[in-house]
């Protein structure tokens, strides 16, 4: 069995002409297109290193050639890989299959993959909301969370407190919901989570929370947290595999995996183009904007 925790810090990668044009060289074409549609350099930044994890990951991992990968998108969103190995008849029993998921929000971008288990990721980074007040910000996501979970996120004393708690229970719905893959109509209230008493450090992951599905206890379910830094919360859901009559679930899963933190050097290591250069796709990218000025003025007041 094995376990992949790849993270990197995209939201201070400032790359060179050079570096964007060999990125944009590395991936799907029509992956280059839909990143050259963001309208700010923040999240092109964050989804070319999503791609470049994903690539990285199928190459060295699973063992396919660069150019042989060939990555979709589900009807939701989640992506998968069209053409996977081909098993020769007289070759040892089929390993486990692998799954993965990327997230990426605020200042990283994240992978975690698994064999033989469903997984889904996701990151948030505790941010005071921008329009609003906490109380008013909490008002308008009630439906969001149980009453039970309401009263944790709200027993934190100070507003800081309250929103860490509320997007670490954000990341862990998130992270189920992109595991079994089902998207936006999922009702979260159907899921309500119960943390440990033990608090989250960055050096440590923890493995002690449960999870609720219709108000009964998931044994099936494991969900690893951790901290990147002190404001960037990382969830992972892990669940039995799709074809779980065949792979049951392992009564006692591996050790958990810290994120490792990967360079731009790292993600482009074993990289090969699959397209020409394009040299007015670096002119587009150096005209953007980093980010949404009310997210420019947050980051540089703190």
């Amino acid at each position: 069995m094995g376990s992949v925790r790849w993270a990197v810090r995209c939201g201070s990668w400032a790359p060179t002409r050079s570096d964007w044009l060999f990125a944009a060289r590395c991936i799907q074409r029509e992956e280059k297109d839909r990143i050259g549609q963001f309208v700010f350099a923040k999240d092109a930044k964050s989804a070319m290193t999503g791609r470049l994890l994903l690539r990285k990951f199928v190459n060295e991992r699973m063992g396919i050639p660069w150019a042989e990968i060939r990555l979709e998108r589900s009807p939701r969103g989640k992506p998968y890989l069209a053409a996977p190995l081909k098993v020769s008849p007289d070759s040892d029993p089929k390993p486990p299959a692998w799954s993965f998921n990327l997230s990426h929000q605020g200042d990283y971008a994240v992978l975690a993959a698994e064999q033989g288990m469903q997984v889904g990721v996701d990151i948030m980074k505790t941010t005071m909301p921008g329009s609003s007040s906490v109380p008013e910000f909490f008002r308008i996501m009630t439906r969001q969370f149980t009453v039970y979970e309401w009263s944790v996120i709200q027993s934190g004393g100070l507003e800081h407190q309250q929103l860490a708690a509320f997007y670490r229970h954000w990341a862990l719905k998130e992270s189920f919901i992109k595991a079994i893959g089902t998207g936006l109509g999922f009702n979260l209230q159907r899921v309500e989570f119960h943390l440990p008493s033990e608090p989250l450090t960055q050096k440590h992951v923890l493995r002690q929370t449960k999870m609720h599905l219709d108000e009964e206890e998931e044994d099936d379910w494991v969900f690893e947290e951790s901290l990147l830094d002190a404001d960037h919360h990382v969830a992972v859901a892990l669940g039995p595999a799709d074809n779980a009559a065949s792979a049951p679930l392992c009564p006692t899963p591996p050790p958990p995996t810290s994120f490792t933190l990967l360079s731009f050097s790292d993600l482009i290591a074993s990289a090969s183009p699959l397209t020409e250069e394009d040299p007015a796709y670096w002119e587009s990218f150096k005209m953007k904007a980093e980010a949404p000025q009310r997210q420019q003025e947050t980051h540089t007041s703190k």
